[in-house]
């Protein structure tokens, strides 16, 4: 195809995409799914991550529980944290009894993010979740913290959400919210879905 003609095509599909625009484009949804654990297909969406890495013994896995009422299924994040780290580590931690769940990168068009810009910095926000009941944990961006390496940044710094472009749950032995019960042993969360809420 000469120059010419690919320009005129590119012209031609640039007008296509004007004329064809949705309302989403100038103001986006109120709230808009981003991981719907419904689906085996979801589990592509994510990568787990654990102590193991660096000579921890904890591990982790995420598989779709199916209802036998034929509504759709949700996530089962497992596993068992362990404070002790392998003898034969090549690594030298000093902490370990943690795992997670990373989502691999997230476009969601003009919703959140930007895409094909760099992730600079990792925030984390604490979240106590009730025993044995259902329960939606709304997390505003002001109680994300800036972390390096599972540690707060004393720094005041302001999330950028046209910048976020992944998330991650975990589990952790040590820390968290105080009175909230940690330690080594095993675990499970179940999660429907995580939307993203547009407070203004």
């Amino acid at each position: 195809m000469s120059r010419f003609r690919a320009l005129l095509q590119a012209s031609l599909n640039a007008t296509k995409r004007a004329l064809v625009w949705n309302a989403e484009d100038l103001v986006p949804p109120s709230e808009k799914y981003i991981f719907n654990f419904n689906s085996k297909e979801e589990l592509k969406r994510w990568h787990l991550y654990s102590d193991s890495e660096y000579g921890g013994l904890s591990s982790a896995s995420l598989e779709i529980k199916e209802s036998g009422n034929g509504s759709s299924g949700t996530g089962l994040f497992s596993g068992n944290l362990s404070l002790d780290v392998s003898e034969r580590s090549r690594w030298n931690i000093t902490r370990s009894g943690f795992c997670g769940m990373r989502s691999k990168k997230i476009y969601t068009e003009n919703w959140v993010n930007s895409p094909g810009q760099q992730e600079d910095n990792s925030w984390q926000a604490f979240v106590f979740v009730p025993k044995d009941n259902w329960y939606i944990a709304k997390i505003p961006l002001a109680r994300y913290l800036p972390t390096w390496r599972g540690n707060v940044i004393d720094a005041k710094l302001e999330m950028n959400p046209s910048r976020v472009v992944g998330m991650s749950l975990s589990a952790n032995a040590e820390g968290g919210i105080p009175d909230a019960r940690s330690g080594p042993g095993d675990f499970l969360v179940e999660i429907d879905w995580i939307k993203a809420l547009r407070m203004q």
